[in-house]
């Protein structure tokens, strides 16, 4: 059974908000929920591409240590290293 577009942001959002580090969970989840409701069917698959990559390799991607292989620097990885995240207020 294929999921829709909806069901794959959904999964998404959830796996972003759940990585495993604090850090992560608040950059990634924050970033998917500002961007997902936006991402055609080809940015979700880009999403679903780099959020099966290793927490260690995509944080140094995301903060700019190191370069994403070029499979994987697409226009999703370049917005996602663009985004700043800003805390929520209480």
């Amino acid at each position: 059974m294929s999921l829709t577009d909806d069901e794959r942001r959904k999964r998404l959002l959830f796996r972003s908000w759940h990585r495993g580090t604090k850090e992560a969970d608040l950059l990634l989840g924050s970033f998917a929920e500002a961007n997902l409701p936006g991402f055609s069917a080809a940015d979700i698959a880009c999403y679903e591409e780099l959020l099966d990559q290793e927490d260690a390799d995509l944080w140094d991607w995301m903060t700019g240590h190191t370069e994403p292989p070029a499979e994987l620097d697409t226009e999703v990885m370049r917005r996602l290293r663009g985004f700043r995240y800003t805390a929520r207020s209480a």
